[in-house]
């Protein structure tokens, strides 16, 4: 049977699918020629606004916080030296609280857009491996929600400085994630209670 003896219903959704399957397509396209072209940063963080506590509201998985269940945190402070301390934070399903110190190092002052971060132990912090990358991919002109990722785009967090924000910011920093190249199929969306 060729196509033009089928009834005009069947053509119908042959035309449907076949339109579904394009824009699919595209769509598929779209995110693997973002995750060709290089990440960019936003052009510059006030590192002194920057710091300070932050909620993680959603990331891309990742081994080393698969213990955590809910109340996820990063406060950041400045030391001595002009780098970052981290102090993460989480709760695990046991009701534990956990947490995980390092140091960020800024790799390109006076923009403080790409830092490395290091949870190796603080003797040994200085030796260059061990080191993960944080790229801020965006923030709102307030600090007050930020998208962090690394250009590899295995792994991204939204962060937020309200445990509890509001759901079309968080899509809005989601859909920019997908749209320079993040696979957004296994975001975990953090549990973050009032405990």
């Amino acid at each position: 049977m060729t196509i033009k003896n089928l009834p005009k219903a069947s053509f119908r959704v042959s035309k449907i699918a076949l339109g579904g399957a394009l824009l699919i397509g595209l769509g598929a396209a779209t995110m693997v020629y973002a995750k060709d072209k290089p990440l960019k940063t936003v052009d510059k963080v006030e590192l002194d606004r920057y710091l300070g506590v932050w909620y993680e509201v959603a990331r891309k998985p990742l081994s080393f916080q698969n213990k955590c269940d809910r109340n996820v945190t990063a406060t950041y402070t400045l030391n001595e030296n002009g780098n970052v301390n981290v102090d993460n934070k989480c709760v695990m399903k046991d009701g534990t609280l956990t947490q995980s110190l390092g140091e960020a190092y800024i790799q390109n002052s006076p923009f403080n857009t790409k830092l490395k971060v290091s949870f190796l132990p603080s003797a040994i912090r200085w030796l260059p491996f061990g080191r993960g990358d944080y790229w801020i991919l965006k923030i709102d002109e307030d600090y007050q929600t930020v998208l962090v990722g690394e250009p590899d785009r295995k792994y991204m967090w939204v962060l937020s400085r309200t445990n509890q924000p509001n759901e079309k910011v968080v899509k809005e920093y989601l859909d920019y994630a997908k749209s320079v190249g993040y696979d957004l199929g296994d975001v975990i969306n953090t549990k973050q209670t009032t405990e």
